[in-house]
């Protein structure tokens, strides 16, 4: 049986083709923002590929920085770069202004916590490496590498409190994996700029409890009595330095 075109013909369908082809080609091109966070998604190395999926398909980039530009305002473009980093870790760079999300760092993680579990510790750490960002953007004093990476964490605990209604879970989540990250090491590594990991679990914690006790009530210890007042002065601090990129 021969193909038959129909009643326009094999040169009509051409031009319709041809048409369509053309049309696509007048679509505006996408809009690179001038302002604000931004992300990008590099080729992982074969290694990461799961992971990279994983990051993908949970979209956690995605909608965390939705959350973020939904808070702040940039005066400036910020771009998350999600990417196999080589074992150069997840990190913010204030001279290329990017966040470097490292696959690599993921698959580490995959290999102790589950998937949901695992969500919830990328989000965390967007929301530190975003901490850094804003430090920067804010020109706040330089007050040494320690006290930014503290200062990062406390801007997680403000924003996750705040402006998520699951933040506490997220937060949560992100203690039990520093608990697990500390049970590993014989002890702290003397040359890591961040506090101990079993230090970062119990300031998660201390603040989940000091924003919401009548909600957290099994984490009320004696040592806990006065993560409100803690809590209190995080969130007011980052608030106040916050100011002139807040939106609401």
């Amino acid at each position: 049986m021969s193909r038959r075109w129909g009643a326009s013909g094999p040169c009509a369908a051409l031009a319709a083709l041809l048409l369509a082809v053309a049309g696509c080609a007048l679509l505006p091109e996408e809009q690179v923002p001038e302002r604000g966070f931004r992300l990008r998604y590099e080729k992982p190395v074969a290694a990461d590929k799961d992971s990279a999926r994983f990051v993908e398909t949970w979209q956690l980039p995605e909608f965390t920085l939705a959350e973020l530009n939904s808070y702040v305002d940039l005066p400036y473009p910020v771009t998350l770069v999600a990417k196999s980093c080589h074992g150069e870790g997840t990190g913010y760079d204030p001279d290329a202004r990017r966040i470097e999300l490292c696959y690599d760092d993921v698959t580490e993680e995959r290999e102790r916590l589950g998937d949901e579990d695992l969500s919830e510790v990328v989000r965390e750490t967007i929301f530190h490496e975003v901490g850094h960002a804003l430090v920067d953007a804010l020109d706040l004093p330089d007050e040494g590498a320690r006290a930014e990476e503290d200062a990062a964490d406390r801007f997680a605990q403000v924003a996750l409190l705040t402006g998520d209604p699951e933040g506490d879970q997220t937060l949560l989540a992100a203690a039990r994996a520093y608990d697990l990250s500390a049970a590993e090491e014989d002890a702290p590594d003397p040359t890591d700029e961040h506090a101990p990991d079993a230090a970062r679990a119990e300031s998660h914690r201390c603040a989940v409890y000091g924003a919401f006790p009548a909600r957290h009530k099994n984490l009320s210890t004696p040592a806990r009595a006065a993560c409100a007042t803690t809590w209190t002065h995080t969130r007011d601090t980052w608030t106040h330095d916050l100011a002139p990129l807040l939106r609401h």
